[in-house]
């Protein structure tokens, strides 16, 4: 899929999601809306934002995820059919080498994605911040690696 070419509906969002995330972080930048947001319920838990408010704030917080989450691969996908086109609920499987640990990171997320004129405007992400803290090594590294700012 080419970003300049706009993903038709939230299904494809997401399968492009899961394709670029781990691999090319400006190419799966474009999927998003200037003005998009992302959400992490569960991550003040383990002192993390919550939010992220539009693409720039989005490019900072996982420039460097590819470089930390190293093999990151999706498996176990579940697509729960939406009514509208513009809503993507999916289940899935993470599973990564944390760079600075060499630990292994397992994760389930449930990802819930909203569209609008072919892309994200919001996205939400549901992840156990314990099994996060575990392949970092503590909240410090965790903090230091994926949020420097």
């Amino acid at each position: 899929m080419n970003p300049a070419t706009p993903a038709r509906d939230a299904g494809a969002l997401m399968d492009a999601h899961l394709e670029w995330i781990a691999t090319d972080i400006e190419r799966w930048l474009g999927l998003f809306a200037e003005d998009a947001i992302v959400e992490f319920p569960y991550a003040p838990s383990i002192d993390m934002p919550d939010r992220l408010l539009g693409k720039e704030a989005i490019r900072q917080y996982f420039a460097e995820t590819p470089k930390h989450f190293l093999g990151l691969v999706f498996s176990d996908v579940r697509r729960h059919p939406m009514a509208s086109p513009d809503v993507a609920i999916t289940e899935v499987h993470g599973s990564a080498t944390i760079a600075a640990t060499g630990r292994r990171y397992e994760q389930d997320y449930i990802m819930v994605l909203k569209a609008k004129d072919g892309r994200i405007i919001h996205y939400r992400e549901y992840w156990d911040p314990i099994r996060g803290l575990q392949a970092f090594g503590g909240t410090e590294n965790l903090q230091r690696l994926v949020n420097p700012s």
